[in-house]
């Protein structure tokens, strides 16, 4: 029988098409999706990968089976979805797999207003309904409800979503700049054109064509192979920066006009310091700014020299998300870049980063490199896995190697935080893989290779 944990993942639905899921499967999981939610309607969107399509209208068939109007937005981003589902103040699904290969897809959800869910705020729920209603040879048969069929529609959002994000960003009288765009055959390619038309920008495509089979490099800016293009055209091209978003281009990753990527720590502060501004200017003596766990210290330093709160949490867009929302935030901003804003349902959107970066930028006569340095200040080792089956014993042993050192601190917030005040490493379990994953940031080079050098090889031996 199909084990649907596999499927049905902490934050999201994420599997391979056909093996783990299809449209049969889809089709389940949009009535229970309705059931759970209680929604009356929802909007339904989907990214560019082959099988989405498919999938997506399935998903909308079986909601409205179970009694929910559909609204059907077709080809978008995972922000443009929120932005729908903030606007229409409607649940919503996105089929996407962001960015992993072709073979893959999946399912986002949220309430009405963009509200995550999770997990711990109905993906269980949703999980356990589909397999109450599957049999041993895996079909699944949804029970009809005595109610009457909801309707579908379609509506086109991409305008009024790049309306929403041009209205948040003060880019008037910026000067004119030449932008390379690297959209790795994602919904970059579908979004930007609408969103940038009307800037003074040159704008320099590369890999715009959707194509969920992702001919170039995978959609994926964490990994530095894949940024290795967009880096040659801006330096060919004598670009003013490059832009990298992944495959569903909820994330943004930034390279400076030498070529070089700028740290999405880097680019909170940058964010951050606007939007403290913005806040300050509108009357909010004290405005919070969230931050996870494993961004630099620069992003705290920089919030608390502004005269506002930075807010630590655990890493990922459920915790972001629920501080944000207890805190009153402003802004809250991740080392994976994924940048999220107040004023956009607490949703996190790569491009209202990015017009943050083109406007600061914009406004003012320095390349990036330079006005980025006060947002870079230390060394840090960026995310290395190790794959290691007894995580919890390999943990200790780098726990127990630093519990004499003087002037360490401990805390176990999400997973192993050890702080000095010349450096700082975090240690922390994968959820879905026999991994570990290290983070180090010192206040010299020497000092970050030194200790990174020191955990990997407690953990790998």
């Amino acid at each position: 029988m199909r084990d649907l944990k596999q499927l049905v993942k902490a934050y999201d639905v994420r599997g391979v098409v056909p093996d783990q899921w299809d449209e049969s499967l889809s089709f389940a999981l949009g009535a229970a999706f309705v059931r759970v939610v209680g929604a009356s309607a929802i909007v339904v969107g989907h990214d560019m990968r082959p099988s989405s399509p498919s999938l997506s209208r399935a998903f909308a068939l079986g909601a409205a089976a179970s009694g929910a109007d559909v609204v059907e937005i077709g080809l978008c981003s995972t922000d443009q979805l929120y932005y729908a589902s903030g606007s229409l103040d409607l649940p919503g699904a996105m089929f996407t797999a962001s960015h992993n290969p072709a073979r893959y897809n999946g399912i986002k959800l949220c309430r009405a207003g963009a509200s995550p869910v999770g997990q711990d705020t109905g993906l269980d729920e949703i999980r356990e309904l589909v397999e109450s209603w599957t049999a041993a040879d895996d079909t699944v048969t949804v029970p009809a409800l005595d109610v009457e069929p909801g309707t579908l529609s379609a509506r086109d959002t991409l305008k009024g979503y790049a309306g929403h994000l041009l209205g948040l960003v003060d880019l008037t009288g910026i000067r004119p700049l030449k932008v390379v765009v690297d959209a790795g055959n994602g919904m970059g390619g579908h979004t930007v054109p609408t969103v940038f038309a009307g800037l003074p920008l040159d704008l320099v495509p590369l890999y715009f064509e959707l194509d969920g089979t992702f001919p170039n490099h995978e959609a994926n800016p964490l990994d530095p192979a894949n940024l290795v293009d967009l880096q040659a055209k801006v330096t060919e091209t004598g670009a003013d920066l490059g832009l990298a978003f992944d495959g569903d281009a909820d994330r943004c990753f930034v390279i400076d006009e030498n070529g070089d990527a700028v740290s999405p720590s880097a680019i909170t502060a940058l964010v951050a310091a606007r939007e403290i501004a913005r806040a300050q200017a509108d009357g909010e003596a004290n405005p919070v700014v969230i931050h996870n766990l494993i961004t630099s210290h620069t992003v705290p330093e920089v919030v608390r020299e502004l005269g506002a709160t930075p807010v630590r949490t655990r890493v990922g867009h459920s915790f972001i998300k629920q501080e944000m929302a207890t805190t009153g935030a402003v802004f809250g901003g991740e080392h994976s870049a994924h940048y999220y804003f107040r004023d956009f349902w607490r949703a996190d959107t790569g491009m209202l980063a990015a017009l943050h970066v083109l406007a600061a930028l914009g406004h003012q006569d320095q390349p990036l490199s330079a006005l980025t340095t006060q947002y870079d200040r230390y060394s840090a080792s960026g995310e290395i896995n190790s794959t290691v089956t007894d995580q919890h014993a390999a943990t200790t042993k780098v726990r127990t190697h630093y519990a004499d050192h003087p002037h360490a601190q401990v805390d176990t917030l999400d997973g192993l935080t050890i702080t000095t005040p010349t450096w700082w490493l975090n240690l922390r379990a994968s959820n879905t893989e026999p991994l570990l994953r290290l983070n180090v940031e010192a206040d010299t080079p020497t000092t970050m290779t030194t200790i990174r050098d020191t955990v990997l090889t407690l953990i790998r031996t």
